[in-house]
């Protein structure tokens, strides 16, 4: 499916090589898939004035004109799906049913944003003054930086150059260093779309000296990013020096309420869909489980139960529910907050360790831990893998000050059968987002993000393309 070494810089309308190369692995075997161009500060700083120069022709087409660009790479994608999907399960690991639909929401999001180029539209004020006319007027901010992460190496790259596109601004996409090859195939659909040269461009390598270059250089007017709240954090130091815009979509915590009239089978299906989703790596799984103390024991036997089927093993495997953790360091982490939770009194009903299983990949084995307390680091930091922590609670006002009580502020969930709680608990929740009966809220035509330490900005809808907006006001005078 590769070339030993694939060319993976793509400034200008052209692929860019340059000596410097890194490996790819997978993370199921741990073997090579291929090497892809090491480039830095220098490659991306090409990259930003082929942007910049290419942002007056890009900007200055209508509409409908960038429509059509991706409009025609959404069916591209949609066309190779499978072959995108085992491209992505190949540099993740997630199970390959997982990877294909993540590929046809990326494509979703091409598509939403095909149709939101034509509807940037202005305001016309009112005005107090018989003198003056008054209007708003929307135009693209210009060049964008945007920064994805190896989760969901499809679907966070659409989700940001869509709406960047369809704005009429230009893009420097920097993927993750862990999963390059996704990005690369999506930057040659829109090169197969007739995407201008210089409106996308691509830059392997050197995270950080992308990243700093991005940052650094005053051309680029906004900076999407999606990653840990620590580096949104330095982006926004950082971003001073120019007042740079910023769109952060950074970690969560996310709590799921089981109150006491909720579906139990339904709940617990959901649960375990939100959780062990590509391993529990995704910034809105289920991180806290509360469950009423009424059906609390009911509740924990049937999703013990179905996490005990979960099949663990290679995403390119039939029926494999869970593929490997990205990397060592993630294993790493799931094993030290399961060790915490132990020392501080939590039982293992299921899972726990490491599976031994015949491949080389960091798997572990989904868990459900009981007995667990507010003291435990799964309780306060984003885990990133496969465990659910189950803790009970009595009431209402209880545990939504315990799901609050966290500086995150991404996703929450809620399972009920009363309209009255749910509409009650959604609005008392500090949450983004509020799933009600619902894990996957991330749909292309609503707007996705945080709030408190898990960002700013929104992504999705018609919100999603204000972001690279600027709203013009001009004044008009009249006799």
């Amino acid at each position: 499916m590769f070339d030993k070494q694939t060319k993976s810089i793509f400034i200008g309308g052209k692929w860019i090589d340059v000596q410097e190369k890194e490996t790819i692995y997978n993370p199921t075997t741990l073997e090579p898939i291929t090497e892809v161009a090491y480039g830095g500060a220098q490659e991306t700083e090409i990259a930003i004035q082929a942007a910049s120069k290419a942002f007056t022709v890009w900007s200055d087409m209508t509409g409908r004109q960038r429509s059509r660009v991706l409009y025609k790479a959404s069916q591209l994608m949609l066309e190779e799906a499978d072959r995108l999907g085992e491209i992505l399960t190949l540099e993740q690991g997630k199970p390959l049913n997982e990877a294909i639909g993540e590929v046809k929401g990326a494509a979703n999001f091409l598509l939403w944003y095909a149709e939101e180029a034509s509807r940037g539209y202005g305001e016309w004020i009112p005005s107090s003054i018989k003198s003056k006319r008054m209007l708003v007027i929307p135009q693209p901010v210009g060049v964008v930086g945007a920064i994805t992460p190896w989760n969901f190496p499809s679907s966070m790259v659409t989700r940001k150059i869509g709406p960047a596109l369809a704005a009429g601004c230009t893009v420097v996409l920097k993927p993750a260093p862990e999963t390059p090859l996704s990005a690369i195939e999506i930057i040659k659909i829109f090169d197969r779309a007739g995407m201008p040269e210089g409106v996308v461009n691509l830059v392997t390598g050197d995270a950080q000296a992308i990243g700093n270059a991005l940052l650094l250089d005053k051309d680029v007017r906004l900076l999407t990013f999606t990653g840990s709240t620590a580096v949104g954090k330095y982006l926004m130091r950082e971003s001073a020096e120019h007042v740079k815009k910023l769109s952060l979509e950074l970690g969560g915590h996310a709590p799921s309420i089981v109150f006491d009239d909720a579906d139990i089978d339904l709940a617990t299906n959901l649960v375990l869909a939100s959780k062990f989703r590509n391993n529990g790596q995704t910034c809105i799984c289920t991180n806290r489980l509360y469950v009423h103390e009424s059906i609390a024991d009911q509740f924990t036997a049937l999703l013990t139960e179905k996490v005990s089927q979960l099949k663990v093993g290679s995403g390119l495997e039939e029926d494999v529910d869970l593929g490997p953790l990205i990397n060592q360091q993630a294993l790493e982490k799931v094993q030290s907050h399961l060790k915490d939770a132990i020392e501080k009194g939590a039982q293992v009903v299921v899972g726990g360790g490491e599976w031994e299983g015949n491949l080389e990949g960091c798997f572990y084995n989904p868990s459900v831990l009981t007995n667990v307390s507010d003291d435990m680091l799964i309780m306060n930091e984003e885990t990133f893998g496969p465990i659910i922590p189950i803790q009970t609670f009595r009431d209402e006002e209880e545990v939504l000050h315990k799901a609050n009580d966290t500086d995150y502020g991404l996703a929450a969930y809620i399972f009920t059968e009363s309209t009255n709680q749910a509409i009650r608990a959604s609005e008392k929740l500090e949450f983004g987002i509020v799933g009600i009966n619902d894990v996957f809220p991330a749909v292309a035509e609503a707007p996705f993000g945080g709030i408190k330490q898990s960002g700013n900005g929104k992504e999705g809808g018609h919100h999603g393309m204000d972001e690279f907006l600027e709203k013009k006001f001009v004044s008009i005078g009249i006799s």
